[in-house]
């Protein structure tokens, strides 16, 4: 039995669904023109599920062979399913059908895009340009193209085309953000974003955008003044307030922070990264039972966020509970154990608490992820230096000079060193080189060991860069 069924409204278009699973449960063949199977095939896409959508393109295709509208949908949907082969095979039946039309191109553009074949992609998406009358989506695609292949100056030049086009395609703001920041010109990116706003003032994602350039180059006030005009014209943009916040944090201002922050939850459900954020402000403010509560609330949403854990543990620290702060401070290295700063945070909390061993250990895994760390080199060296190691605090200095050769405070602690050891000649060669790498620093010498001062050669030495 046929039946014909043909597509004409909305609810046509339901029921079009409706009479394809019918058709299926009956196990009987009804007639749909082809906007019924557009339909029907889109149905599925977007239920995610593409085996019965490649079951209703078959059934299209054997009603409407003709059509390259299907056979464009197939090659999608065997894309989409990683059969390749497939969907060359069904794009070049398509463009034997009907050589003109732009989707052929642009679907193998995206084919060759996923199997990163650049630059067949970028010929294909040359040929859509070339005869689709719409156009801003293939430019933008292009330019995702050019960006895989880590050409942002062209990923640049093809959003701006696409935007040209069409002035209210957010993904293409939000890339061309991404491009500016990988090339590190903020400038350029105000630039545009500026005049971008001069032709559409009420576009929020400019202003957003434009905030994030300004607080990249640390134009922080500027940057607050941008959020602040993207959350007027969408007062539930929580990115925006969560950016502003951060923004303010930069400026110290932690009180108003919180509140920005918190305004966040009037728009999306509470996260890990808000809450953790708000709790480094009531640390900064030494409110360490709010800031500890925050942090707890970000890993009860996450246990994966290290700085909370982190957090909870700078908290216990500021507190002299130190034994305590060791455990969170594990947990934050559990998640990111090549984390400098909580190595650090490790090897003085074991110093603390006398447990020396497990300081000089914790101090060597710092300097292994960041050896440029020149306080770390001081506070490492002086661990020794206290166990009457000398010579090995001398030998930690050597090494931390290889790494940091213009850190004149580095210097100046040597020269503490061979003075303790009696090598008096060696230590004003440091010294003067010291002087020579920054002489207002020479006051750390005398904090260091005091009775220095009282050494005739180094104050003659010393005198003699501050005539």
């Amino acid at each position: 039995m046929e039946e014909d069924f043909f597509f004409e409204s909305n609810e046509d278009a339901q029921r079009s669904v409706e009479r394809y699973e019918e058709m299926l449960r009956n196990k009987d063949q009804y007639f749909f023109d082809s906007h019924a199977f557009e339909y029907i095939v889109d149905f599925y896409i977007e239920k995610n599920d593409p085996v019965k959508a490649l079951q209703v393109v078959d059934f299209a295709i054997s009603q409407h062979p003709y059509a390259t509208v299907f056979l464009i949908k197939q090659a999608h949907l065997w894309m989409l399913t990683n059969n390749y082969d497939a969907a060359f095979l069904a794009l070049q039946r398509a463009e034997l059908l009907e050589p003109s039309e732009a989707d052929i191109y642009l679907m193998r553009g995206n084919i060759y895009q996923t199997k990163e074949r650049f630059d067949e992609a970028i010929e294909n998406y040359q040929k859509a340009l070339g005869l689709a009358e719409i156009t801003d989506e293939i430019l933008l695609q292009m330019a995702y193209v050019y960006q895989s292949m880590s050409d942002f100056e062209s990923a640049i030049k093809y959003i701006k085309l696409s935007l040209e086009q069409n002035m209210e395609n957010q993904d293409g703001l939000y890339e061309l953000a991404f491009c500016y920041d990988v090339l590190d010109k903020q400038e350029e990116s105000i630039k545009f974003y500026e005049q971008y706003i001069d032709t559409d003032p009420y576009s929020y994602a400019a202003w957003y955008n434009l905030g994030n350039s300004f607080h990249k180059l640390d134009l922080f006030e500027k940057a607050i003044d941008a959020y602040d005009y993207a959350i007027l014209i969408r007062e539930d943009f929580s990115s925006a307030y969560f950016n502003k916040g951060n923004a303010l944090v930069q400026l110290d201002k932690f009180t108003e922070a919180i509140e920005v922050y918190k305004q966040t939850f009037e728009y999306e459900q509470p996260n890990a990264d808000t809450y953790c954020a708000m709790g480094e402000c009531y640390e900064k403010l030494e409110k360490m039972d709010e800031a500890r509560s925050y942090y707890k609330k970000s890993v009860k949403l996450d246990a994966k966020m290290a700085d909370a854990w982190f957090g909870i543990g700078v908290t216990l620290n500021f507190e002299e509970r130190y034994f305590e702060s060791l455990h969170f401070y594990k947990k934050a290295l559990d998640v990111e154990a090549e984390n400098a700063d909580f190595w650090f945070a490790m090897a003085d909390a074991y110093y603390k608490l006398n447990q020396i061993e497990e300081s000089v250990k914790a101090y060597e895994k710092v300097l292994e992820y960041n050896p440029v760390d020149i306080e770390a080199w001081l506070d490492y060296s002086t661990v020794l230096y206290e166990q009457k190691k000398i010579l090995e605090a001398s030998e930690i200095i050597s090494e931390a000079i290889k790494h940091n050769p213009d850190a004149a405070e580095l210097y100046y602690r040597m020269v503490a060193y061979l003075f303790a050891m009696g090598q008096q000649n060696e230590a004003l060669s440091y010294l003067e080189t010291a002087l020579n790498t920054d002489p207002d620093k020479h006051y750390i010498l005398f904090e260091y060991l005091p009775q220095l001062q009282d050494n005739r050669g180094i104050v003659d030495l010393i005198s003699r860069y501050f005539r």
